[in-house]
């Protein structure tokens, strides 16, 4: 953690239906789709976490009821405990499997775009300067204190995270016509072209381009207003970022965290 940065909340935006893995997301919202046991969601927690950004605020969405059961049961199903029944509040928790992290949940509506969202967060995030914002959906090994260097030596509003599209089917190297090289691969090493792959960090001034409609977009519209005004930087990320987009994408993630090949996990067990 950056002195004197501890302050700053991380925003992530857990409201979208994940239509292109309808498999999974029927009967819960995206953000929850597991990665070895645990939501997604609590993997990208962890990243910001372990470099001591501890304070989250979630926008959530479709199924949001579901987001908020899982914190509110997290301390429970993930230690032992005696319930004293004859006593009030008596629930002693049992281990030290304790995460001390301050979550608040805010529905922000079913239907409403990324900007939107972001908006109706304005009086939890409160006159904190800036904040950190990503998706329910992707991890990486980003050096998140790094990034937020980056941002406060450019003095701009708004940093995003550039990456590099991931390869979703492998490479195969052919010489006249014989197969050399056969692999799957997590990250292309020859693409050029950047992506967004979030991890942002945002002043606080990024709310006088947004509104709190439903029909308030975030890269339509407002980062492009930002890009416009000049406010947008990137912080070109040379390693590894991964979304999941879809059923592939999930099972894929899983056999990298089973394999203990999980880049994006850079804290300590």
């Amino acid at each position: 953690m950056i002195a004197g940065q501890h302050d700053i909340p991380v925003v992530i935006l857990c409201g979208g239906e994940g239509t292109r893995m309808r498999e999974e997301t029927e009967f819960k919202p995206k953000p929850l789709v597991e990665i070895g046991g645990m939501p997604v969601l609590w993997h990208i927690m962890k990243i910001y976490a372990s470099y001591g950004y501890k304070d989250f605020i979630l926008a959530l969405g479709y199924k949001g009821h579901m987001i908020k059961q899982f914190f509110y049961d997290y301390h429970v199903m993930n230690n032992d405990f005696t319930i004293d029944f004859g006593k009030e509040n008596a629930l002693t928790r049992h281990g030290d499997n304790k995460i001390d992290w301050r979550v608040t949940l805010v529905d922000t509506g079913p239907k409403t775009l990324k900007g939107g969202r972001i908006k109706r967060l304005e009086p939890y995030i409160g006159n904190r300067e800036r904040f950190f914002m990503t998706y329910g959906d992707g991890v990486s090994n980003v050096n998140i204190d790094a990034l937020l260097a980056y941002h406060l030596g450019h003095g701009k509003t708004a940093t995003l995270t550039g990456v590099r599209p991931p390869s979703r089917f492998g490479d195969i190297l052919v010489d006249n016509g014989r197969v050399t090289e056969f692999s799957e691969k997590s990250q292309t090493s020859t693409g050029s072209s950047i992506i967004n792959g979030g991890f942002f960090v945002l002043e606080r001034n990024i709310m006088e381009y947004l509104n709190a409609g439903e029909d308030c977009d975030f890269e339509f519209g407002p980062l492009e207003d930002v890009v416009h005004n000049g406010e947008l930087m990137v912080h070109e990320h040379s390693g590894q970022w991964e979304c999941m987009d879809n059923v592939r994408d999930v099972n894929h993630l899983n056999k990298l965290w089973q394999n203990n090949n999980a880049f994006w996990k850079v804290w300590e067990d």
